[in-house]
């Protein structure tokens, strides 16, 4: 059994407890780390490396940044988006190679800040990592790329009016970038065993989001041909939700065949 998490935890300093104790219980093999918020210097590897677990980090101060928590054997392949440039200042992209499989961890634009500018940016990534999707195919590799997609795919994927209809999330072109991902020819792990049901993997602070079940979901694991034969189980962890001073996101681990 092979344990693939992915976790938008919203500031890995301020969320260090929570992370430590879901890496003791849930013993992933790779955790997926999404808006660490914090430069590689500033993150809390010492609390992680206690319970077993090396980082790989791409940081920046106070914003975006990702990492990925393993437990060994890696060799990290891409620390940026291939086809985004050394112009993109942002740190949203980390990709390792271990196990005979490429493991990407991604956060994807928001695309409602910065005006129309800054949805084009979103579109840009997208594009972007279609591309890179299309590459890794093309070199008969097995990979999946996991994290916080900012995309609701369907009406489904997010509670009745938690989002108005001009929303960067699920804005016509949003979604046909997102489903051009997919005719890459990637499985959606979720909606491959759950393809029906009302699941949501974030929750807004505003509102009262959580009490009243407001969700969106916005959290995806993707994966190539070979490893969508092994996929045995997903979970979303929900409960994480509920702790004190939660992140807005909820983890989502794919279980796969070893």
């Amino acid at each position: 059994m092979l344990k693939i998490t992915t976790w938008n935890v919203n500031s890995v300093r301020m969320r260090e407890t929570h992370v430590a104790s879901f890496l003791e219980r849930e013993q992933p093999d790779f955790l997926l780390l999404q808006e660490i918020k914090c430069e590689a210097h500033q993150f809390p590897g010492m609390a992680f490396s206690a319970l077993g677990y090396e980082a790989e980090i791409v940081g920046q101060k106070s914003y975006n940044g990702v990492a990925i928590l393993h437990k060994g054997g890696v060799e990290v392949t891409h620390r940026r988006l291939p086809g985004m440039g050394e112009a993109d200042a942002h740190s949203r992209f980390v990709e390792v190679k271990a196990q005979g499989m490429r493991i990407g961890g991604l956060y994807l634009p928001n695309g409602n800040s910065g005006g129309e500018a800054g949805y084009q940016y979103k579109l840009h990534w997208m594009a972007a990592l279609r591309e890179h999707a299309t590459a890794l195919m093309a070199a008969d590799e097995d990979f999946i790329l996991a994290g916080d997609y900012n995309v609701c795919p369907t009406d489904a994927d997010f509670a009745p009016r938690a989002l108005p209809g001009n929303d960067a999330l699920i804005r016509p072109e949003t979604r046909a970038a997102f489903h051009a991902l997919l005719h890459t020819g990637l499985t959606e792990a979720v909606r491959a065993l759950h393809p029906k049901d009302t699941l949501y993997t974030f929750w807004d602070y505003q509102g009262g989001a959580w009490d009243r079940n407001i969700g969106l979901r916005i959290d995806h694991a993707l994966l190539s041909p070979r490893l969508a034969e092994r996929l045995q189980h997903v979970i979303i962890h929900k409960d994480e939700r509920g702790k004190t001073q939660p992140s807005d996101h909820v983890p989502v681990s794919v279980i796969l065949e070893s």
